[in-house]
Parts: structure tokens; sequence; C-alpha cells
């Protein structure tokens, strides 16, 4: 049987096969001589010892298209990062430092302010031009106010969104992400509670990273940690290829490998000068840039 690991804790995988629930397994010791340990999100082979009590081995990994660091999870098809446009305000440079996160691992990135009733068109439209210039999808809703009856707050969309794919789902606390993931949910509770009380019973209670089935091929995972984003070990020089907006204007830079802080005659300055680029999304570039060089003389 061919099924989704949806978590792992102590040596246990937790197995999703569509139409035939969650079975508990343990990992053939191959993987560890061979230094492979299956990580959530892996799509596995299983081979089921007792149907009746849903234990199985996990006999195979299918190839990964990725895998994370930060949650530990693989295939992930996008990620959704989730602020609230007011109470609290957005904070620009932890919403950075994760679409740095993403970029870095070449994982499409959705960018979400709930609480749009919070809200008026002119800070809404600033968001909108610091973040869709910048080459992400920018999604309102308001998860608080939601109702099934009416498809003005943005849930709908969102769910569209995640159909048929793994989204790695992330966000500061005080955003509404609990309220806005249960919404989009709905009824969808892992056939009838039977997998959350499997995998909630006795030792297997540590907070690790766990996909959350929302439907046919669709699961979110919820990224733990969110308010002390760390940037990925990698040189300070290959922090602009993490700002995809910078693509457009390094050409019209006088010096071959620019990275757009202190050269004369640069074309993303001249960009941000003119408005062209986000003075916010360029200021947080610039202290990455330094937190990454300092990290770098230790």
């Amino acid at each position: 049987m061919t099924g989704t690991i949806v978590k792992g804790i102590a040596g246990f995988y937790y197995v999703y096969v569509e139409g035939s629930g969650l079975y508990e397994c343990k990992a053939k010791g191959a993987f560890r001589k061979a230094g492979i340990k299956p990580l959530v999100g892996d799509t596995v082979d299983i081979n089921v010892i007792n149907e009746e009590n849903k234990i199985g081995n996990v006999e195979k990994i299918h190839p990964r298209k990725n895998s994370l660091v930060r949650p530990a999870v693989a295939n992930v098809d996008q990620a959704l990062v989730i602020f609230a446009t007011s109470s609290p305000e957005p904070n620009f440079n932890l919403l950075d430092r994760f679409l740095v996160m993403m970029e870095y691992q070449e994982i499409p990135v959705h960018i979400c302010f709930n609480k749009m009733d919070l809200t008026d068109d002119d800070w809404k439209n600033k968001l909108i031009n610091i973040y869709e210039n910048a080459g992400y999808q920018v999604h309102f809703t308001s998860a608080k106010h939601h109702d099934e009856s009416k498809s003005d707050d943005g849930v709908a969309e969102i769910r569209e969104l995640l159909s048929g794919k793994i989204t790695t789902v992330a966000g500061p606390s005080g955003v509404g992400k609990s309220t806005l993931i249960n919404n989009i949910k709905g009824d969808v509770v892992m056939e009838t509670g039977s997998i959350s009380e499997k995998i909630g019973r006795g030792k297997h209670t540590t907070r690790h990273s766990e996909l959350i089935y929302l439907g046919d091929d669709t699961f979110i995972v919820d990224t733990p940690g969110f308010s002390s984003m760390y940037i990925p070990e990698f040189e300070k020089e290959d922090l602009k290829n993490c700002y995809p907006e910078f693509d457009k204007y390094s050409d019209e830079c006088k010096f071959l490998g620019c990275v757009h802080i202190k050269e004369p005659k640069c074309g993303v300055k001249d960009a941000v000068e003119r408005g062209d680029i986000a003075s916010e999304r360029y200021e947080n570039y610039k202290l990455l840039f330094e937190e990454i060089a300092a990290r770098r003389k230790y």
C-alpha cells in the first residue's frame, strides 16, 4: 500500500492511506543503515502486518521533490504565510525572513493577510504594492467573521489554493491562523477523529511537524517556532538571489556580482530610489545582509 507520512515520533511513523485510514508503522532497519530517515510528507510503501489494528512497516520511501529543515517535512508544493493586516501590525522583517527561507529552498509562497475587516483600502493597497511587486500573490481574509453562505471573506479562495497540495503554513501568534485553518477545514476531521486520537495518545504527544488532512490529496503542515525565523546557512552574497524583484534591475548594475549595498551605480538601489522596489523590502535586505555577514565572522 502507498500512503503519506503525516507524523513521525519516537520511532513510529503514522502513514495515511487514502480510503484505508491511518497505519502505525516502524521503519525498516535498512533505512537506518543507509543513514536515511523518513520525513513527514514522504510518500511511502508500507507492508501491513495487522489490518485490524492498523499496524505496518515502512518498506520504501519514494523519491522526494524537496525536503525542508524547518519544519522537517518533505514534498512540500507551496507555502502559505499568514499575518494580520493590523492588531498586530505585520512584522515585515519576520515576513521577509520567511520569504527568503522559501526562496532559498525554491518553494512557491502565497501571502495571506487576515483581519482585513480591521483595515482600509489604502493600507491594503500598500501591502499589495510591497509584495505583488516583489512577485508574490497576496490574499486577504476575515477568518473571524467567516460565513459559509458568503464568499467575500477570502476563506473559500484560500481553500481552493490549498486543494490537492501539501502546503506548509506559518504565521506569528495573534494573527488568527488557527481560526483560519479551522474555517478551511470545515467539517473535515481526519477520518472521524480516529487519526488525531491515534496520534495523540500516551507517549506520542511531543510537539513535532504534523500533516493535517484537509481532503483528497490535500494536507497542510503547521510550522512551529515561527517567531524566531533563522536564515539558512548561506553566504551573504547569495542573499540577493532570494529577492526576486532584484533580478529585473541587476543588469543595470555597473559591477558584476554587485550585492546592492555600497556599490556605486547600482540598478537595484536606483529602483528603490524611484519606488520601483519597496523601501521596506530593501531595508530588510540590508539588515539580513549584515546579520549574515556578522554570523560569518565567528
